[in-house]
């Protein structure tokens, strides 16, 4: 069980996590990123992204993953229509802070049935997306919560909780100039038990450690994966870091 996995290496250390987007890259890039990621210590692998992902290109992406490692493959999906039944888990995640039915529980009606099915392992997640937000906040109609509003963002996470997600995850948006607050990720480890996962603007061993210190269980890369010039050298420095935090 994927959960179980992440909950007895998040007891020895921070976790990482590293994001592919399958809508930008074909499964040769993906092989490529994956070795040199697994190779520098990630923990597991995330699959989605785009928009407009088309199922045959996420199942393409989770066997060219297999094939070349064993550490879990997560599906983070943004449409019903992409979810492979090829990984071992999904994110099955409400995004709190939208103002669409269809992405607070509208995607999740719609896979529910698929996932049962396929027999992908659940991960319940309250998704909250962090001002700027970016292209997540847009997508999914969100009303970003502000930086400076530590309250309100905890009053998101305890309701996720409450509803019974056992993850919540502070997302300032693929591409973020900057991400999200330590102060914010410290405010929301202090009132919850739920795994905390903070991704979105983290470019370096500085920017993962201080949101390990503030608190977070796992931290989530992805543009950095996908920009990086000297990917293995920098991963292995920041998830060096993340795993000693």
């Amino acid at each position: 069980m994927i959960h179980d996995y992440i909950v007895k290496n998040r007891q020895k250390h921070p976790l990482h996590f590293t994001l592919l987007d399958p809508g930008k890259m074909g499964p040769d890039n993906i092989v490529e990123l994956a070795t040199q990621t697994a190779d520098a210590g990630t923990d597991g692998f995330m699959i989605g992204g785009s928009t407009d992902l088309s199922l045959e290109k996420v199942d393409a992406a989770v066997d060219a993953i297999k094939e070349i490692t064993h550490l879990p493959v997560i599906l983070f999906p943004t449409h019903a229509s992409s979810v492979s039944g090829r990984a071992d888990a999904i994110f099955f995640m409400s995004l709190l802070n939208s103002e669409s039915r269809q992405f607070l529980v509208g995607e999740q009606i719609a896979s529910a049935r698929w996932v049962k099915q396929t027999g992908l392992e659940p991960l319940s997640m309250a998704y909250l997306v962090v001002a700027p937000g970016m292209a997540a906040g847009k997508v999914g109609q969100a009303q970003p919560l502000p930086r400076d509003d530590p309250n309100l963002v905890v009053s998101h996470a305890l309701a996720g909780q409450y509803l019974g997600m056992n993850y919540i995850y502070l997302e300032a948006g693929s591409g973020a100039g900057d991400p999200v607050p330590p102060e914010i990720v410290q405010s929301v480890r202090d009132e919850i038990e739920a795994l905390l996962i903070v991704g979105g603007g983290i470019r370096s061993p500085k920017d993962a450690l201080a949101a390990v210190k503030a608190g977070a269980d796992i931290i989530v890369t992805g543009t950095l994966v996908e920009t990086s010039n000297k990917l293995k050298e920098e991963m292995s420095l920041l998830i060096e870091t993340i795993h000693s935090g």
